[in-house]
């Protein structure tokens, strides 16, 4: 705190006690943004969007101030079967075309303890927005060895794509259905200082 005059007025400046809150980006080439789900009921099918951007600002050096920015490109999901990454771009399930992102957008976050964080936010796939929370494990900060900082995360969550208007399904001949209704996630993201 410093006190200053001006035109015979004094003013008291408050800068010292100001910070300004710690911004974060992605990084692409050490992060991945994966899902899975079940396929006859017996077996998983994994995949991955390719192609996507996040900007994060914290304070606390355990993240847990953050906010969070996250969107990703539907049309570049990626299950390693072109034809099948055709059928979820189509109206089937993400209608990539009427709706390119999807994304996410943090409104708290809570400390857990070891490192565990409970990330809670806005989802929107499919013009449809719900509220989840997914579980990040911080695995801490280093210098890389280029100079830049980066920061490390595993998280995990599930969802239902039944609530996000992906509703598509078939049904076998035993009574189950071809593709589970509960979505696994699981992203592991790298994040560099700004």
């Amino acid at each position: 705190m410093t006190l200053t005059r001006s035109n015979g007025l004094f003013f008291l400046s408050l800068y010292p006690f100001i910070t300004m809150a710690t911004q974060w980006t992605i990084d692409r080439y050490h992060s991945e943004i994966g899902f899975s789900v079940k396929h006859l009921m017996i077996a998983t099918v994994r995949g991955k969007f390719e192609s996507f951007t996040a900007d994060v600002t914290a304070d606390a050096a355990d993240f847990s101030d953050a906010s969070i920015r996250f969107s990703a490109e539907v049309a570049s999901i990626n299950t390693g079967i072109e034809a099948r990454d055709n059928h979820l771009r189509s109206e089937d399930f993400f209608a990539a075309e009427q709706h390119p992102e999807l994304s996410f957008h943090s409104t708290s976050i809570a400390a857990k303890g070891d490192g565990t964080l409970a990330v809670t936010g806005d989802l929107t796939m499919r013009g449809v927005t719900k509220t989840v929370t997914f579980t990040a494990e911080f695995g801490g900060t280093m210098v890389d060895p280029y100079g830049a900082t980066k920061a490390g995360f595993d998280i995990t969550g599930k969802i239902s794509r039944s609530e996000f208007g992906l509703t598509w399904n078939a049904a076998t001949e035993t009574g189950g259905v071809v593709v589970s209704d509960e979505v696994k996630l699981s992203m592991s993201v790298q994040l560099q200082k700004a």
